[in-house]
């Protein structure tokens, strides 16, 4: 297997100040000739602090080490106003260290139920938001102490993949502990009782955002009685009771955007809806089947609301909440986002559209639907590279991902939809991912990384990653310290190696050490980065000079390394390929012997052979074959009792 591709699947079971970009990978280095040293603690203070807003949180660290004035400035409460630990371990110990910086924190994400227990350790009492994923295994005690311990708490966010351990009793605690709360979204819970609901309506007297998306049941009449309630998405949720639901919540007063999509919702309730409420603006219907099978349903009966689905121009739609005209067509969110006559309420409105956009979008991607190409091709795309563009960054995550996603066919067999990638690359989409992949932020660093990995499967959009300067930002985040980060940057360059034309372009851009160096660093615990790095080595092993590159960089002796140590089928496939790539250019060079003479190389080749897997056996025999062809090796695997395996 000569590419990898990645589908990311989720398993059913205050106000936010976004910096530019800063590039923490340059497409040039800068020659700064000085005739005298730099005295660096001679910078102003709020340059430094500037200096310091640009780096991800391990830079800093790093450079706040360097002087006792920069240690000082390093734990600026500006700097820590927000924290994401979504790429670190995070236990008790670890929070307790930041403890001192995160007097000031505001904004929390997190990842797993480790460092949801460790997150009262931060001692973070001011926190104003907290935003979770991989919340499967975070359990109601776990939240009911994270919530009792953050009282000013304004926002709450777990998902999108599901809580399967949340219960209803958790959603009690949040109403009685967070009287301030104001958004609340929840994925994945089975039961949403009718006590809790009313718990929320009576505590929490400012929640304008509620979601319960994806769950199993959730009380109708109950969510008919939180009349505070703006924006409503039940995105997901099965077994609702539409009559029950359009009988009484178009008499929420304030109720002003609703999201309904993947459910079985059908043409009387949404006319309904659309037609009684007084406050509705916009009801999102994207992917209902029983909606869309009704072809006698218009769309356009309830003039001043806006309905969105699959069938709806979306772009258009949208433009129409707009006064002004000009926002028409595919711009319709970088118009509003430039605008500077602002509407708060309009405003509001666009960015809870951007967030259930990239939600629902990313879901539906993940599922892979027949009969959604033409949705794609024409809407589907280019909402997501308009999502992308967002300053909300979890929008600009799951869109990234999204594109990742919706243009994978088959993931085991590495087959991607040529047209959607070529769509992509049509409407600009492979510079808005480079430019998000040299963001500062490695969340976002990784989602541009996987998308990019993914759409370089088709040969024309691998072309045009190249030309736009692409090969040199994989090779750089191949270096990131960040395994997420690393694990998708090596992807890319395993699916621009396959290329032939790409193949010196990624030893000349640094790409053959990066990789040789991400298996030493992750050569424990990281299986899917080191079968990306070994992949791509072995494609670029099949070059000539470039199996050369690899051989200096040391990348025999990981190779072998990987194939003696790593018991996870795809990486000694990956491994015995390189090795056997590595041997194949004969007298050109000379691998061959170098191979075979690297410690513990044959013997491990020829324990691959014997592997249940069928396809670590084939590339372990190829590699023994080509390293046959040198005299000493043909002896030495005769030695190790390898003769029946070529035989």
């Amino acid at each position: 297997m000569s590419r990898r591709v990645r589908r990311k699947v989720a398993r059913k079971g205050k106000e936010k100040v976004v910096l530019q970009s800063y590039p923490e990978i340059e497409d040039e280095v800068l020659d700064l000739e000085r005739q005298e040293d730099v005295d660096w603690t001679s910078l102003p203070d709020d340059t430094v602090i500037q200096l310091f807003s640009c780096l991800n949180y391990r830079d800093r660290a790093s450079l706040s080490s360097t002087c006792k004035t920069w240690r000082g400035l390093g734990i600026s409460p500006c700097l820590w106003s927000s924290l994401d630990l979504r790429a670190h371990k995070c236990d008790a110990a670890m929070a307790a260290s930041l403890a001192l910086r995160c007097v000031n924190l505001q904004k929390l994400r997190f990842r797993g139920a480790e460092s949801a227990d460790a997150i009262i350790h931060l001692q973070a009492r001011n926190l104003r938001e907290i935003s979770g994923d991989y919340c499967r295994k975070i359990t109601d005690a776990t939240l009911s102490v994270i919530v009792a311990r953050h009282e000013a708490l304004e926002s709450l966010q777990l998902g999108p993949d599901f809580c399967e351990r949340i219960s209803s009793d958790a959603i009690k605690a949040i109403a009685v502990c967070c009287p301030k709360l104001k958004k609340l979204r929840l994925s994945g819970i089975r039961d949403v009782h009718g006590d809790a609901i009313n718990a929320l309506a009576k505590h929490c007297s400012n929640l304008t955002d509620i979601g319960f998306i994806d769950c199993l049941n959730v009380d109708e009449m109950a969510l008919g009685n939180v009349i505070s309630v703006r924006f409503l998405s039940v995105a997901g949720t099965s077994n609702m009771k539409w009559g029950v639901v359009s009988h009484l919540w178009h008499k929420l007063p304030n109720l002003t955007g609703l999201d309904v999509s993947r459910t079985d919702i059908g043409p009387t309730a949404v006319s309904r809806l659309l037609s009684s409420s007084q406050s509705l603006k916009v009801l999102c219907a994207l992917n209902c089947p029983v909606l869309e099978e009704d072809s006698s349903f218009s769309a356009n009966k309830n003039k001043g609301k806006l309905l969105l689905a699959l069938f709806t121009e979306i772009f258009k739609g949208i433009a129409s909440l707009f006064v002004d005209t000009t926002n028409k067509g595919k711009n319709v969110f970088l118009d509003w986002r430039n605008s500077k006559n602002k509407d708060k309420n309009l405003d509001e409105i666009m960015n809870w559209l951007e967030w259930i956009l990239s939600h629902t979008l990313l879901r539906i991607a993940e599922s892979n639907q027949h009969g959604l190409d033409d949705f794609w091709l024409k809407q589907g795309a280019a909402l997501l590279l308009s999502l992308m563009q967002s300053s909300q960054e979890d929008v600009q995550e799951r869109a990234a991902t999204g594109l990742a996603t919706f243009v994978v066919i088959d993931d085991e067999n590495a087959s991607i939809d040529g047209g959607r990638a070529e769509a992509v690359m049509r409407d600009g989409g492979i510079r808005l991912l480079l430019d998000l992949a040299k963001s500062w932020r490695e969340g976002l660093q990784s989602e541009a990384a996987k998308a990019i990995a993914n759409l370089s499967v088709n040969a024309n959009v691998a072309k045009a990653v190249a030309e736009e300067g692409g090969i040199n930002i994989l090779a750089g985040l191949a270096r990131s310290m960040n395994r997420l980060v690393a694990e998708e940057a090596a992807g890319g360059l395993w699916n621009l190696s396959v290329g032939e034309e790409h193949k010196g372009a990624i030893a000349e851009a640094g790409g053959v050490k990066a990789l040789v160096d991400l298996i030493f660093k992750w050569s424990t615990g990281g299986e899917g980065v080191l079968e990306r790095a070994a992949g791509a080595l072995a494609n670029l092993a099949a070059d000539d000079k470039c199996s050369t590159e690899v051989a200096v960089a040391g990348g025999v002796h990981a190779l072998v390394m990987l194939a003696r140590n790593c018991k996870f089928d795809g990486v000694q496939e990956q491994a015995a390929r390189a090795l056997a790539n590595l041997a194949a250019h004969g007298d050109s060079n000379s691998n061959n012997a170098a191979v075979g003479q690297e410690a513990g190389a044959l013997e491990a080749l020829v324990q691959l052979t014997r592997s249940p897997n069928e396809g670590v056996r084939q590339e372990a025999a190829g590699a023994l074959w080509n390293l046959s062809f040198d005299d000493r090796n043909r002896e030495a695997i005769a030695a190790a009792g390898g003769v029946e395996a070529l035989v």
